[in-house]
C-alpha cells in the first residue's frame, strides 16, 4: 500500500472508532463547548457568517471582549473524495502538530503567520481560533511572497506539507496568514519529497502555491497585458529560488538523503537556467502544469467555480495556438485528444459549479 493509501486508511479507521482528538481544553473557550458545538449562525454572539467553507461552517463570534473564528464541521463535506471526507479530522490533527511546532526554538519564529488554536475537538466538530483582521490577497507583492515562502520552508522543515494553498486559505493583516489545514499532512522532509513519499516528485511547496493560487492571479494579469504576468512570475520565481536555496542548505545540514537533495537541486537548477535565459518557456510549462492540475483537483472534488472555467479557457486557447511549443517542453497528448479531454472537462465543470 502506498503512502497516500496508508494515510487515508488510518484516518478512516480513526473516524470509525470512538476515539476523541482534542487540542487544548474546553475551559480555554470563551463560551461553553456545548454552545459552540450547536452554533448555527442565528445567535446574538455571531457577528458574521462566512460562506465558502467546503469542510466546515465558519462564523465570527464575539465573546469576552474579543472576536473569534469558530469552525463547525459540516455533517457532509462538500468535497467528494476521501481526503475531503477526512479533512476536518486532518485539520484537528495538524492544529495539534502546529501548536507544538510553534514552540520550536528554531522554527517557531518563522511560523508567526500560522493562526493559533484556542481549542479543537474532532468529535464535537469544533475549532476555535482568534479572529484574523486580514484581507484576501488580490495582488501578491514582494513582502507577501517573501513571508509566504519563509513560512512554507519552516513548515517543510517541521515535517508538514500543505497541499491546498488556494486564495481562500491565505489572508494578509500586515503579515501573510495561513489558517486552514484540512489538506496539510505529515511527512519526513529528510527522506521524502512530500506527504506521498517519493512517488510524486512533481509536487512541492512552490508548485502547490502556483497551482492552487498564483497562476490564477497571473491569468488575470495576462488578460490585461502579458508582460505584467511575466514580470510577476519572475518576481515569484526569484523569491522562491532564494527560499529553496536556503531550504536545500538547511536540509543538507540536518542530514537529508541524497535523493531529496538531488531532487531539490534539480528544481533549483531548472529555475536558475530559466532566469538566465528563456523565462517565457518556463512560464508556459508551469502555467500548463498549474492550470491542468488545478482543473483536475476541482473535478476530483466536484468543486468547480468560475476560476475553473477560466483555467479551462486558457488550456483550450493554448492547445489551439501553442501545441507545438508545449510538445517541446512537456509530454502532452496529441492536439485532437487534448481538445476532446477539455471539452469533457468543461461539461463537468459547468455541471459541478458551487456557490
Amino acid at each position: 500500500m502506498n503512502t497516500l493509501n496508508t494515510r487515508q486508511q488510518a484516518q478512516l479507521a480513526f473516524i470509525a472508532s470512538n476515539a476523541e482528538l482534542e487540542v487544548g481544553h474546553p475551559d480555554d473557550c470563551p463560551l461553553p463547548l456545548a454552545t459552540l458545538a450547536t452554533t448555527d449562525g442565528s445567535e446574538d454572539y455571531v457577528s458574521r457568517v462566512l460562506s465558502g467553507g467546503l469542510t466546515a461552517h465558519v462564523y465570527r463570534i464575539e465573546a469576552q471582549g474579543r472576536s473569534w473564528t469558530l469552525k463547525r464541521a459540516r455533517e457532509r463535506c462538500l468535497v467528494q473524495n476521501t481526503d475531503g471526507q477526512t479533512s476536518f479530522l486532518n485539520e484537528v490533527q495538524r492544529r495539534a502538530d502546529l501548536r507544538e511546532l510553534k514552540r520550536d526554538p528554531i522554527l517557531g519564529e518563522r511560523l508567526i503567520g500560522i493562526v493559533d488554536t484556542c481549542y479543537g475537538s474532532f468529535r464535537q466538530g469544533v475549532l476555535l481560533s482568534p479572529w484574523i483582521e486580514g484581507d484576501p490577497i488580490a495582488t501578491w507583492n514582494e513582502r507577501q511572497l517573501t513571508q509566504l515562502f519563509e513560512m512554507l520552508a519552516a513548515l517543510l522543515l517541521g515535517g508538514l506539507f500543505e497541499w491546498d494553498l488556494c486564495p481562500g486559505n491565505t489572508l494578509d493583516d500586515g503579515h501573510v496568514r495561513l489558517f486552514d489545514f484540512g489538506y496539510m499532512y505529515r511527512f519526513d522532509p529528510l527522506r521524502q519529497f512530500n506527504s506521498n513519499g517519493t512517488e510524486m516528485p512533481q509536487f512541492h511547496a512552490a508548485e502547490r502555491f502556483e497551482t492552487r493560487q498564483y497562476f490564477a492571479h497571473l491569468l488575470a494579469l495576462e488578460q490585461r497585458e502579458e508582460s505584467l504576468a511575466l514580470a510577476a512570475f519572475a518576481l515569484e520565481k526569484r523569491i522562491a529560488l532564494e527560499a529553496y536555496g536556503r531550504l536545500h542548505m538547511e536540509l543538507e545540514t540536518r542530514g537529508a538523503s541524497s535523493t531529496v537533495l538531488d531532487w531539490l537541486a534539480g528544481i533549483i537548477g531548472e529555475w536558475k537556467h530559466a532566469m538566465r535565459g528563456d523565462l517565457e518557456a518556463l512560464y508556459l510549462k508551469e502555467a500548463w502544469r498549474s492550470h491542468w492540475l488545478d482543473l483536475h483537483d476541482d473535478l476530483s472534488g466536484q468543486t468547480c467555480t468560475a476560476s475553473t472555467l477560466a483555467r479551462i479557457g486558457w488550456l483550450e486557447r493554448t492547445t489551439r495556438e501553442r501545441h507545438g511549443d508545449l510538445q517541446r517542453l512537456l509530454p502532452v497528448e496529441p492536439q485532437r485528444q487534448l481538445v476532446e479531454e477539455l471539452r469533457r472537462a468543461r461539461q463537468l465543470a459547468e455541471r459541478w459549479q458551487i456557490a
